[in-house]
């Protein structure tokens, strides 16, 4: 397994280097936004995961993740930062975070979540919802004019292509799983993020509304992803079986 951590304070960078080696990672470390770049893009292996501080010289690490989501939507990307604001956390995950941990932090906590994650994404990176109560959706899928092959992590929408990270991804199939059931936001958190530590329900909001904007032909007038009132969210696939309440 291989990890690149990004952090520009050298005493973090060695502890983090040192604990992840003892559990058997290989370790690549970057202290800055171009040198992190040139690993991800030019090392002879992938790495199953990237460990990204938010503060660094240079480039931030907003645009790191934007960066890496550009050439992989897939690698898992934790986010390890001192910053504590919603807003903080609200836009890594727009940038395409999977998971935000705050400095400082359990060090038995973050190299659970890094394992849960690496293993996640080895096993199946786009998890069935413990809910779901009809069969898991095939590999290929067309609703409306939107096409998706999770297999090929493919999805289209009136012939053009889209770029959806893992996560809303995962996000669109926990929705064609429980097709026509309410979902409320904690039943989203547990069943897609898995671990919740620092997500909130908000990004569940801000992850349905970068679906609607890729799926739904008018976003402020969604047809497949309804939102319903005092609850939650409520995927239809055929818009003249359900309406927004």
């Amino acid at each position: 397994m291989k990890i690149l951590i990004v952090e520009d304070e050298e005493a973090m960078a060695r502890g983090l280097k040192f604990n992840f080696e003892l559990e058997g990672y290989e370790v690549a470390v970057a202290g800055d936004g171009a040198t992190a770049l040139e690993r991800f893009v030019r090392d002879e292996t992938p790495f199953d995961i990237v460990v990204l501080d938010l503060m660094l010289p240079g480039m931030s690490g907003y645009d790191i993740c934007r960066r890496i989501r550009e050439r992989d939507n897939q690698v898992p990307i934790l986010v390890l930062s001192a910053r504590s604001l919603a807003e903080d956390r609200t836009q890594a995950f727009d940038c395409g975070t999977d998971q935000y941990l705050m400095k400082p932090f359990d060090l038995r906590e973050l190299l659970s979540r890094v394992r849960n994650l690496v293993e996640r994404r080895r096993t199946s990176p786009l998890p069935p919802g413990a809910l779901a109560a009809q069969a898991a959706p095939p590999s290929m899928v067309e609703f409306g004019n939107v096409r998706v092959d999770f297999r090929k992590h493919e999805l289209t929408v009136g012939g053009r292509r889209r770029e959806p990270t893992a996560r809303e991804l995962a996000l669109l199939r926990y929705f064609l799983e429980n097709e026509g059931y309410v979902l409320s936001r904690a039943d989203i958190l547990r069943d897609v993020w898995h671990e919740s530590f620092d997500v909130t329900t908000r990004t569940v909001d801000n992850f349905v509304l970068r679906l609607r904007k890729m799926i739904e032909p008018d976003p402020a007038e969604p047809q497949h992803i309804l939102s319903v009132r005092g609850a939650g969210y409520r995927f239809v696939a055929d818009p003249s079986k359900g309406r927004d309440e």
